[in-house]
């Protein structure tokens, strides 16, 4: 058989069993992360991670998802269908290998798939084992086969049950109430996210999404995603909430050194560097050689392009790298035949060799760029100088900060009403509105573990401020110094030293109204911007204070939002007294411990990034200047909002 009969002739021999699944529903969270809101949306990541192995494989182009009115999910494609003859060493279908062995899959056998998004995933068989009904239908060969399963057990052997002209396979799935106690309802905007990703990850593929729960104007609610130009696209996609500063995206696509490499990239008017990060379709949040050849590139074509117009002669500082990345968007996409990623979490790559082939792809589109633009070669240099004598004014404002933060005692801010417990796993400190809130609070809280800091109205929307304005802004230096974490070096000037943190609950309390909510969101923005690592460590939550007290009698209930209101006082027979807390400080300091702050009966929300680039889009639009965009997100997404007209 010759090598090219080899890549194409997919059948049984071609799908290797490595491991058995029976610790798969004992231990889910050993398998998908955990088994909450992101565990139940990660089974139909692995699904739809099949099909898109197919598609970079070149045998599939169109991929539907469905969310079925029972929450249950189909999800077909119109590839090769998985193999149904008899696996030689297991002896039974190749299907039902693929179903019920953990790691079994054509994706390791290197003649059927190059590169694949899932080698270090689950697979199907572990969505299998962990749904409590589960059926596959393959159309290959002109016949329908079929099989059945429950909680990960065949019903029956693989039967042919009709004929066909179509080829693919068909996916329908039940999270298994078992296992998902937490919620099973799946959320279509979460899901639209990946898969708008996917698109522009994988141009040329129509990935569809419908929503069998809701209808609009007679219509099942739907999207369609598909990218001719794929990460030029995705690029405008996630910038289109700022002011660009050059006109085009820059970017490029080939292959070096044996990897495939594609890069867009756009300068924008904000202070931020937002640079995103995938292997195989998979979001490397903690970046890895694939970024560092990125970084390595930009810089190094960027300062000799630099140096040789003359610009910085005048310059009597250096320019860093970071200079280089101010106000840039970036995604690099890298496809790596045996990736290996550190650790179990598949967010930051190690392949050595892929350093070099980014550096070079990105070296080679640049020069070509800034030769056939100078205009916008001049613009993003301009760009550079300012982010430089920026960053200068930052270093010192950052070094008043860090001498503020390593003092002990007296360096602590004055309005932060400390704990007494040392121990930071044990410790948590409120972010809290106003002075008011802040006393109420204050003598609330249990002061062996809670600690208040009271801030100033508004803080600082950082998603406009230059680095330096930042650190001058007395708030956020409160919170720093409060948090005791160092802030980073000029070459990480958002790098944490978490070791230094003073608290491992980090709460931002806010009144339950719009107000509250923005003040909730400037913050968030702000340790989205410059705190990220305590996020991404779980430190940060957010409270949910009630927006009723319900009385009659003797009776009292809190309610969180007019429907728990009204069911309240129908259940206290009607004309209950009703009670509006326009704030936190309406409320006594007994009535904000038993509904806010006791841990017995609190309601805290963790902060979590599923997904980096969806996130930056939106922090964007929300603290960015396009209105409209902001108008309609928060009309789509608040329960409750005073749209000024």
């Amino acid at each position: 058989m010759s090598e090219e009969q080899k890549k194409t002739n997919y059948g049984a021999d071609n799908i290797q069993a490595l491991e058995g699944m029976e610790h798969v529903r004992m231990r889910p969270s050993m398998y998908i992360g955990d088994v909450g809101v992101r565990g139940l949306h990660h089974l139909v990541y692995e699904v739809v991670d099949n099909s898109i192995d197919e598609a970079l494989a070149g045998h599939c182009d169109t991929i539907d998802v469905t969310i079925n009115e029972d929450d249950s999910i189909t999800v077909k494609d119109n590839g090769r269908g998985i193999p149904v003859d008899i696996h030689k060493k297991e002896g039974v279908s190749a299907l039902e290998v693929v179903m019920t062995k953990i790691g079994a899959g054509g994706k390791f056998d290197k003649d059927s798939y190059k590169v694949s998004g899932g080698l270090h995933g689950v697979g199907v068989s572990c969505v299998n084992a962990l749904s409590e009904h589960l059926k596959a239908t393959v159309h290959r060969d002109g016949k329908i086969w079929e099989q059945e399963y429950e909680r990960g057990k065949t019903l029956y052997p693989v039967k042919p049950i009709g004929e066909t002209d179509y080829r693919g396979t068909i996916v329908t799935f039940k999270p298994d109430p078992e296992i998902f106690k937490i919620t099973l309802e799946y959320n279509y905007d979460t899901l639209a996210s990946r898969l708008r990703e996917l698109a522009y990850l994988n141009k040329g593929i129509t990935i569809t999404l419908t929503d069998k729960r809701r209808k609009e104007e007679g219509e099942f609610v739907g999207e369609t995603f598909y990218s001719e130009e794929g990460l030029k696209e995705f690029i405008r996609f996630l910038d289109g909430n700022r002011e660009p500063l050059i006109a085009d995206v820059i970017s490029m696509e080939g292959e070096k050194n044996g990897t495939p490499v594609e890069v867009a990239m756009v300068y924008n008017t904000s202070f931020n560097e937002n640079l995103h990060s995938y292997v195989n379709n998979i979001n490397t949040h903690e970046g890895g050689t694939h970024l560092s050849g990125f970084r390595r590139g930009l810089t190094t074509t960027l300062k000799k392009y630099a140096d040789a117009s003359g610009m910085l002669d005048k310059l009597k500082f250096d320019i860093s790298g970071d200079d280089f990345r101010e106000g840039l968007t970036a995604i690099v996409s890298v496809k790596v035949a045996e990736p290996q990623f550190e650790g179990q979490t598949k967010t930051k790559l190690g392949n050595r060799d892929v350093t070099s082939a980014v550096s070079q792809a990105v070296s080679e589109m640049l020069e070509n760029y800034l030769e056939e633009h100078p205009n916008d070669a001049k613009t993003i240099v301009q760009k550079v100088i300012l982010a430089a004598q920026a960053r200068h004014a930052a270093r010192k404002a950052r070094e008043m900060v860090q001498r503020k933060t390593v003092m002990s005692g007296g360096g602590l801010p004055g309005k932060l009403s400390d704990c007494s417990e040392q121990d930071p796993e044990k410790c948590e400190v409120f972010l809290v509105e106003g002075d008011s809130a802040g006393g109420t609070a204050k003598q609330g809280r249990d002061r062996n573990f809670q600690a208040i800091l009271p801030l100033r109205g508004k803080i600082l929307n950082v998603e406009k401020a230059m680095q330096h304005k930042v650190f001058e802004n007395e708030e956020i230096r409160n919170i720093f110094t409060a948090l005791g974490v160092t802030i980073g070096t000029e070459e990480d000037s958002k790098a944490l030293n978490l070791e230094k943190l003073r608290y491992h609950k980090i709460v931002i309390m806010c009144d339950a109204d719009v107000d509250g909510s923005h003040i909730s969101t400037l913050i968030l923005t702000f340790f989205f911007r410059y705190m990220k690592d305590l996020i991404e460590a779980g430190h940060v939550y957010i409270a949910t204070p009630p927006l009723y007290l319900v009385k009659k009698g003797n009776k009292k209930e809190y309610a969180w939002d007019d429907d728990q209101r009204d069911m309240i006082n129908q259940k206290f027979g009607g004309s209950a007294g009703i009670q509006r807390y326009k704030g936190l400080g309406e409320m006594n300091a007994e009535q904000l411990w038993e509904t806010t702050m006791n841990p017995e009966f609190r309601t805290l929300r963790q902060v979590t990034i599923d997904n980096g680039t969806e996130a930056d889009r939106i922090f964007s639009m929300l603290m960015g200047d396009e209105v409209p965009p902001r108008r309609e997100f928060i009309e789509k997404n608040a329960v409750y909002a005073n749209i000024d007209a």
